[in-house]
């Protein structure tokens, strides 16, 4: 019985880590008190970047860190992620694209 309960608070673990490893969103890549890089993903090959959900979200991420403004210093495509989606006989290899921006908080 404890056996059994181990298993299955080991299996829900695996899931939560596993989908916590693949949330999707802005995320801060470098953060500091002066600035950062933040990136998003870009769910299809055609969507605009000024279209995109995560677009919205990397702004105020970037207005929540930066009380008194930013300014971007560099904004453009990251480099992707490619990752094996299938077994060595069928092997399938995807990439997901990455946007990013490279700001600076103002200071007055």
């Amino acid at each position: 019985m404890q056996c059994t309960s181990r298993l299955v608070v080991v299996a829900f673990m695996t899931i939560v880590l596993t989908c916590a490893a693949c949330a999707e969103g802005a995320r801060f890549t470098e953060l500091d008190e002066a600035g950062g890089v933040i990136v998003y993903p870009l769910k299809k090959d055609r969507e605009s970047i000024y279209s995109s959900k995560f677009r919205a979200e990397a702004l105020k991420m970037m207005a929540d860190h930066c009380p008194r403004g930013y300014r971007i210093i560099r904004e453009g495509e990251t480099q992707g992620q490619t990752t094996n989606t299938g077994r060595d006989d069928d092997a399938m290899l995807t990439t997901r694209r990455f946007w990013g921006f490279q700001f600076q908080c103002k200071t007055s």
